[in-house]
């Protein structure tokens, strides 16, 4: 019996790392930043887009992507360190047929996440936005890979 448990501890102790109070931690990893996501078939009439984010001054741009592909991404990475500060974010979509290019500000309210576990490394700051080909800047909060539910 004693084999057993020192082999479970074992086992548990190579899937993370200790955390407090005897708390097994895993090894997931994260970093601080602020992203914009998007349905590349939202952008399907303008023939695609050309998506920027920046994020107090740093930026990163990405192409909407494939109409068949689920979902699209750009992420502004911020440093570790940040804490739960209030940034600027700018999206500008630009249409591949040209067309109006829409732009669009917000506040990212920056906040802790955790991914390992309340007691755990690493400490994150995140915000997250979803790009609209007309509204711009919209809450990500419900975003479904579906289509705008009613």
């Amino acid at each position: 019996m004693g084999k057993v448990l020192l082999s479970l501890l074992v086992v548990a102790s190579l899937g993370g790392c200790s955390g407090q109070q005897g708390h097994v931690c895993t090894l997931i990893g994260m970093d601080s930043g602020v992203s914009v996501v998007w349905r590349p078939a939202d952008f399907k009439g303008s023939g695609g887009a050309t998506i920027r984010v920046c994020v107090d001054g740093s930026c990163e741009e990405r192409a909407s992507g494939d109409p068949s592909d689920p979902i699209g991404v750009a992420s502004v990475r911020l440093p570790d360190e940040i804490g739960g500060k209030t940034l600027p974010v700018e999206l500008t979509v630009t249409p591949v047929k040209g067309g109006g290019v829409v732009t669009d500000t917000a506040q990212a309210q920056l906040t802790e996440e955790r991914p390992n576990g309340p007691n755990c490394e690493p400490v994150a700051w995140v915000a997250s936005f979803r790009a609209d080909p007309v509204k711009g800047l919209v809450s990500a909060e419900g975003f479904s890979l579906q289509g705008d539910q009613p």
